[in-house]
């Protein structure tokens, strides 16, 4: 039974914290206060952040790790829901490469681009439960050579799980929140059994409602790793498991915003409305059948399996492997008043089908001689991605939105792609003194896609072929100074290019077009390319961490994908090369240690990026020359005030995002807004029936602030009347109590 928590005034919200702050556990599994544990790359020659568990803690449970890293320089990331995990919704960006370009891995394991409609990969938060995440580190620039990514023209993600325990133990958390939030998660830890051999299994259940409208999430999730320590090499195994459904929420315009309201959502539960609307009847303020349709769900089901190896061959040569598998089947519904059933009803049932079954291995070969240290690598994946686009009857009710529906009356198309990549990389590692080193190195990514139609598809909606994205050298050069024990000063330059997207729908893929349309642009399109040029300063003592840094970055060939027609359509969308983007930017960010128990961390970003040249689709030229890119604020702060005593602490953070753009033309943009989010906890140990326990409470949206999340749409060129469909708006004020037990 759901507990479900009406709004509460914020003077009772924060009455009830002053007790409080948050908790986490050390990576050797120990629970204990807070510190506040944001760490700047030293000696690394990139701009580099990372965070640690501690921190990761602070975030109601059930956060995505996404969010948590806003509080990093030259992140934006804004959502839907307040966790931050309603996938279509939540949307992350650096240094104005939105998602789709940047690169994410889980213990090195490629997770692909995460975007909703992800062709090669999965999210983060299906992929681990947030409670196993012992660190993440962000490269703002760019990534390493070695990273197992085909999407990284920006940054990389690395996601890094936490080992199992030393000793037997049982961490058993249960969490409520408004909106029917509740989540359980229990780990057990075998400790170590005597023969180097560890083991932990988690498991997590977790489901809520929407904070408006009808319908909420359900999300169920299994998680296993063992490690075994030979006496030259670690062998570590994992298993993990999710089951993920969410309703969606309806995407607004301004234009509806304005006629129906912030809180406006889809039509269910009212079936009747819906088809009153469906058939063109005039109802209130609703003026057009893209306001609402009647629901819409996304379902994915995910297995992702593999092991690693790292072999010490001597104090010099070492060997580290890796090979994983991972399954996944996906289903996005959303409700067609376009198409009708076969009964004559005016609305059917529209999927979008994405099941995934990719293969992948990935060896590093690390040998150092005399001042040098060379790592060679290679990563080879398969990937067989099943999609299609199908429609279901509703003559007789609307079906379930938490099950993929069987039995289509209609398949429009239905494809099969399968993508190989395969990507070496040599880098040398150059310690000239022990203040001097420098990094230089290439890779070179060659992946082929191959698009196959079958059988089920409808007449006409035929799509075949294959794209290749490669070149043999993508040269990186790094250099890292340590002028004396605090300060140090890097700089570095690499080239990427970005694989073609996989997928029909979502991003900007070349595929998402007719067979005419691909025969036109098949032997003349170029991948996406970019040079990232960084330098920054690094400040380390006691109680003070700063760090500092200039970027330029020259992209060209970007491709955009022009929506035609509304989105549930299903149109083909037209693809833009709009030639070069250039971004000038700076980040600064400082950690405080002060007064014994308080810590106060800040970061800020400033993003000039610019598109270079107008572009012409359809005969329609654009005026996107100078404009700001989507999604890209220009400015970004982050600031955030904790406290920890050892038992008692708490923290108060506040994240601005400036003023942002959602068509390419910047004819129309959303306000920029500052959330507030607190949180407090008590810890108390030894209490005999347990080893420790923790009460965790939190508050996010502190002052219930109205603002846009953009929704995976693809972008409008331009949006005079305010009817473009890409906007979600923001969660207000959510609060959440936990209570978690050590035994």
């Amino acid at each position: 039974m759901k507990i479900k928590f009406k709004r509460v005034p914020l003077f009772l919200v924060v009455s009830s914290l002053v007790s409080g702050a948050a908790f986490a556990a050390d990576p050797s599994g120990n629970i204990s206060t807070i510190q506040e544990v944001i760490v700047f790359g030293q000696g690394e020659t990139r701009q580099v952040s990372s965070v640690s568990e501690t921190e990761i803690a602070q975030a109601a449970p059930g956060s995505s790790p996404l969010k948590i890293l806003s509080k990093l320089p030259g992140v934006n990331f804004n959502s839907a829901d307040s966790l931050g995990a309603y996938e279509w919704g939540g949307r992350i960006s650096i240094r104005g490469f939105n998602q789709n370009q940047l690169g994410f891995t889980l213990d090195g394991v490629p997770l692909g681009d995460m975007s909703y409609r992800n062709y090669n990969g999965l999210h983060i938060s299906r992929a681990i439960s947030t409670e196993n995440i012992g660190r993440v580190a962000v490269s703002q620039g760019t990534g390493s050579l070695g990273t197992a990514s085909t999407s990284n023209l920006g940054g990389a993600i690395e996601f890094y799980t936490l080992d199992p325990k030393d000793e037997q133990s049982l961490r058993v958390d249960q969490t409520f929140g408004q909106d029917g939030l509740q989540r359980t998660f229990a780990r057990f830890d075998s400790g170590e059994f005597g023969n180097g051999t560890k083991i932990y299994l988690s498991v997590s259940d977790q489901q809520g409602d929407k904070w408006k409208g009808d319908g909420g999430h359900e999300h169920q999730q299994f998680n296993s790793k063992l490690t075994h320590d030979f006496s030259s090499a670690k062998l570590s195994l994992f298993a993990n498991y999710s089951d993920r459904v969410d309703a969606d929420y309806m995407d607004l315009s301004k234009s509806s915003v304005a006629r129906l309201g912030y809180d406006w959502d889809y039509f269910a539960p009212n079936w009747e409305l819906a088809e009153e609307v469906a058939n063109g009847v005039p109802v209130g303020n609703i003026t057009s059948q893209d306001d609402a349709y009647y629901n819409g769900s996304g379902m994915r089901e995910d297995t992702l399996i593999g092991a690693t190896l790292d072999y010490q061959f001597t104090d010099n040569a070492s060997l580290k492997t890796t090979v994983y598998k991972h399954d996944q089947e996906g289903t996005g519904t959303w409700w067609t008043p376009y198409l009708a059933s076969p009964g004559g009803f005016p609305i059917s049932l529209r999927t979008l089908e994405f099941d995934i079954d990719r293969t992948g291995i990935q060896s590093n070969f690390s040998y150092a001689v005399g001042i040098h240290t060379i790592n060679a690598g290679v990563w080879y994946e398969t990937n067989e991605f099943g999609h299609a686009m199908r429609f279901y009857g509703q003559d007789a009710g609307p079906s379930s939105p938490y099950k993929r529906p069987s039995n289509p009356f209609f398949t429009r198309w239905h494809y099969e792609f399968n993508t190989d990549t395969v990507q070496f990389h040599l880098q040398d590692n150059i310690q000239f003194t022990d203040r001097l080193s420098v990094n230089v190195g290439f890779k070179s990514p060659d992946t082929e896609t191959e698009i196959r139609t079958l059988s089920d598809t409808a007449a006409g909606s035929e799509l075949n072929g294959s794209l290749t994205a490669k070149d043999s050298f993508l040269p990186s050069v790094g250099v890292s100074f340590k002028a004396d024990d605090s300060n140090e000063y890097f700089a570095n330059i690499s080239q990427n290019i970005r694989a073609y997207r996989g997928v029909v729908k979502g991003g900007t893929s070349p595929f998402d077009t007719t067979q005419a349309g691909f025969d036109a642009v098949k032997d003349n399109i170029r991948p996406e390319e970019s040079t990232s040029t960084e330098a920054g300063w690094r400040l380390h003592t006691d109680d003070l961490d700063i760090t500092a840094a200039v970027y330029h970055i020259d992209f060209k060939n970007r491709l955009l994908a022009l929506q035609q027609g509304s989105a549930i359509a299903g149109n083909a969308s037209v693809l833009a090369n709009v030639g070069s983007v250039k971004a000038n930017g700076v980040e600064l960010a400082v950690n405080w240690s002060f007064a014994n128990y308080f810590t106060w961390s800040n970061s800020f970003s400033y993003n000039d990026a610019k598109y270079e040249d107008d572009f012409t689709s359809n005969g329609v030229t654009y005026a996107t020359n100078g404009k700001q890119v989507v999604d890209s604020p220009k400015t970004i702060f982050n600031t955030e005030l904790g406290y920890d005593n050892g038992n008692l602490s708490a923290f108060i953070g506040a994240n601005y995002l400036a003023k942002r753009y959602y068509t390419f033309t910047n004819d129309q943009s959303v306000d920029g807004y500052t959330l507030v989010d607190i949180g407090a906890s008590y810890q108390w140990d030894g209490l005999g029936f347990a080893d420790q326990l923790i009460l965790q409470a939190g508050v996010n949206n502190v002052f219930d602030k109205e603002y846009f999340a953009f929704g995976d749409n693809p972008t409008e060129a331009v949006d005079p009347n305010g009817t473009a469909y890409n906007l979600l708006a923001g969660a207000p004020r959510t609060a959440f109590v936990k209570l978690s037990a050590r035994f």
